[in-house]
């Protein structure tokens, strides 16, 4: 079985010192560049063309996310694992990004050849801290749907408020909506009342700030 070829990505020379021996004593992985910068990074691994690259996010120049965004926007076949000393929402950017892992620099040897060989066969491993700060967000309630704007009108009221945000005159929407044009006026009045406004302008501002009065394709 060919070796993981694994590029390390990182500015901190003890730690990349740490990752080389690491990765040298495990017959199955070959370390075959580094980097020191995001540029680096990037170049790196677009020439090279590793099975992993592990991916610091505090570097200098363009910083582990941005590095990574760029590296799966050329290479997406590539298996990018976030090795980082940030335990926090980070992780969400990372994979936003195309990172495929992320664990933290504190983990054991074994931890990390695993989540190494993971992301190499393209599977998404996460260290259990970040597993368990991923699992509390999807576990986290969604808000519900915003409710609609100026619940006090009624439905044909809400019709009549869009046309007139677009513009239209009391003759176009009786026209659109299949209404007298007495009918109409009497829903304009209403909803100057129930809005508090005193004219067609006002109600027509009040109705965009709240999202009505798009044109529809």
């Amino acid at each position: 079985m060919s070796p993981i070829r694994v590029l390390i990505a990182d500015d901190h020379p003890v730690f990349r010192f740490g990752l080389r021996a690491l990765l040298a004593a495990e017959p199955h992985t070959e370390v075959i560049g580094e980097a020191t910068t995001g540029d680096e990074a990037i170049e790196l691994a677009v020439a090279l063309q590793p099975d992993v690259v592990l991916m610091d996010l505090n570097m200098p120049g363009p910083n582990g996310i941005e590095a990574t965004r760029r590296i799966a926007q050329q290479c997406p076949q590539l298996g990018i694992l976030v090795v980082t000393m940030f335990d926090d929402d980070s992780v969400f950017a990372a994979m936003r990004a195309g990172a495929r892992g992320y664990i933290l620099k504190g983990a054991e040897g074994e931890e990390t050849l695993r989540a190494i060989r993971a992301v190499a066969h393209g599977e998404a491993i996460f260290s259990p801290a970040i597993a368990r700060r991923l699992m509390r967000h999807v576990a986290a309630p969604r808000p519900g749907p915003s409710p609609p704007p100026f619940p006090d009108l009624t439905e044909r009221e809400h019709e009549v408020l869009d046309l007139l945000a677009q513009g239209y005159t009391n003759t176009a929407i009786a026209e659109r909506l299949y209404m007298s044009p007495k009918t109409v006026r009497n829903h304009v009045s209403t909803i100057f009342s129930k809005l508090q406004v005193s004219d067609r302008t006002q109600a027509a501002l009040r109705a965009r700030e709240a999202g009505l009065g798009q044109a529809r394709g």
